[in-house]
């Protein structure tokens, strides 16, 4: 099946085959430490408030995919939750702060959102009834949702200008929401307070003196309404775009342990509409500029709040809406992986995809529910690659992108390879920072017939486990047809799609044998799991 799996792969890509560039490459993993650990639960998805008319360059991706009106029975929605067995889940988004919770005396009639010209976003204020609260939890409980709530912080503040925000947050709707939420015994992992308010914010803004003290009191309401409970919920803040200053400020405020996780947002390319979203996604230089975001978020909570650890609250790549035949194929998962891997040697714990369902950006097609290609890559990170992050070091160009865990649940390293180049194949030879090379020799390449005789000695395929310790694990995604913004994403040569029972595929490697060369091919993606590579650090 190995041989069969990479003779498809050769003869899919014979026409462009002597157009190719050749590039040896060694990547040297350091097992002997971590640089960075995430959370166990590192993929997180959203779900969004936006009603069904929330439209972006005269287009409405929404549909009802909202927390308030989207089709909680739908099969396929368990089945694609309970393949992580736990996903995280962060419910939030831009109309969060205009949220009313259906409970006890409000100061607002609790209407469904609608469209209004003057209103934050050109939407009025909208309201969660417990009843759909009720509903959501089933599904939550279910299928083992690790659960993030997002609170409105807007509640009794008043407009001092436009976009600008003062006086003292009014906690009442938010207690008798949460003491709803015990009496039910509802699970809630974290509270966040606010979304997009940090900095100059994003229609509107509060000062971080201020967010400050109202996180003090959020604490103390948190602490006091889960005085009996085994397990509080940590408190997270604040969600929005990373000003250092503004972010800065706000832990000094708060104080040492108030907030147990910084959440920020990232939309690094650009808007949904700007028609160079592929060739971003494509340029490896393009792609590192957002890691200074990263480094520098992890400096400030050394320096001003080493309690907490950071999070991505919400990341789409292209904001409003995501990018149209972009964000739903192929090629976002070149960003999306990329993302992942970057973000994982920050120190950051979790990375919130926006969005579960909804908009062009959604891990599932917003009326079918079908998977797009990035539900796979979350999937597949999420079951191979573990918390310990590892350091990794290339002799490859900029456009092979690499990035090294510790395997999950399992004995060993994966390797992440990311190649955004149009033309390059690489032949990666992996060594150990211990000077363990796992391979017994570079293999030259060659064109034509000889290569496919080299090929037919080096690959093979195994089937007892007595003997996996000699092979290892790949898994290559591809594009459908070689589409780029193809909408069904290829791994090891089959196309990946519900089963005739409507469940989600399989997700199985080719084992090769360790002494076979590695290939990556041009515009492809692999993992690659290395059961027997020596990594103390993931002992």
């Amino acid at each position: 099946m190995g041989f069969r799996f990479f003779l498809f792969l050769f003869l899919a890509s014979l026409p462009a085959f002597l157009a190719q560039e050749f590039e040896n490459a060694i990547i040297k993993v350091d097992g002997a430490t971590t640089v960075a650990e995430t959370d166990a639960n590192f993929i997180c998805a959203t779900l969004d408030w936006w009603p069904h008319d929330k439209c972006n360059y005269n287009h409405c991706p929404w549909g009802y995919s909202s927390v308030i009106n989207m089709e909680l029975s739908h099969p396929l929605l368990a089945k694609a939750i309970e393949a992580f067995k736990h996903l995280r889940i962060r419910i939030g988004g831009s109309l969060q702060d205009q949220v009313l919770y259906d409970i006890g005396p409000l100061r607002s009639p609790c209407h469904p959102f609608r469209k209004m010209n003057d209103g934050l976003f050109g939407f009025s204020k909208g309201c969660l009834r417990m009843s759909r609260w009720d509903e959501l939890n089933r599904l939550f409980s279910q299928t083992g949702v690790i659960l993030t709530f997002g609170l409105n912080a807007l509640y009794g503040r008043h407009q001092i200008r436009k976009g600008t925000w003062g006086g003292v947050w009014d906690s009442s709707n938010t207690q008798n929401f949460i003491k709803y939420t015990i009496s039910k015994g509802y699970q809630i992992d974290s509270w966040e307070f606010g979304n997009e308010l940090s900095g100059s914010g994003v229609g509107a803004s509060v000062n971080a003196e201020q967010y400050g003290k109202d996180l003090i009191n959020l604490k103390a309401i948190i602490n006091k309404m889960y005085n009996n409970s085994n397990v509080k919920p940590l408190l997270v803040a604040p969600g929005g775009f990373y000003e250092q200053d503004w972010y800065a400020k706000l832990l000094q405020v708060s104080g040492s342990s108030t907030v147990n996780v910084v959440t920020h947002h990232i939309y690094n390319l650009g808007a949904g509409v700007d028609p160079n979203l592929v060739s971003k996604i494509l340029n490896p230089h393009y792609l590192s500029r957002v890691e200074e975001t990263f480094k520098s978020l992890d400096k400030t909570l050394q320096t001003w709040g080493p309690w907490a650890s950071a999070w991505v609250g919400e990341s789409g790549g292209a904001y409003n809406s995501g990018g149209q035949l972009v964000s739903n194929t192929f090629v976002n998962s070149f960003w999306y992986l990329d993302q992942l891997g970057m973000a994982s040697k920050y120190h950051t714990k979790v990375y919130c995809r926006q969005t579960l369902i909804g908009g062009n950006y959604g891990l599932l097609n917003t009326t079918t529910l079908v998977p797009n290609p990035d539900y796979y890559s979350a999937l597949l990170w999420h079951r191979l690659m573990g918390k310990g992050v590892l350091a990794v070091d290339s002799t490859a160009s900029p456009f092979l992108r690499s990035y090294a865990h510790c395997s999950k649940g399992k004995a060993g390293i994966t390797l992440l390879l990311i190649n955004l180049s149009n033309q390059t194949r690489f032949q990666i030879n992996v060594e150990n920072s211990m000077n363990l090379n796992l391979f017994v020799k570079k293999t030259t390449m060659y064109r034509g017939s000889a290569f496919m005789r080299g090929l037919k000695k080096s690959v093979s395929w195994i089937g007892s486990k007595a003997d996996e310790q000699l092979f290892r694990e790949e898994y290559h995604l591809t594009p459908k047809d070689g589409y780029l913004r193809s909408q069904t994403m290829v791994l090891n040569g089959m196309p990946l799609e519900l089963t005739e029972d409507g469940n989600i595929p399989s997700l199985n490697p080719v084992l090769l044998n360790l002494n076979a060369p590695i290939f990556i091919n041009p515009l492809s993606i692999a993992f690659i799991a290395f059961p027997n590579f020596d990594a103390p650090a993931c002992v």
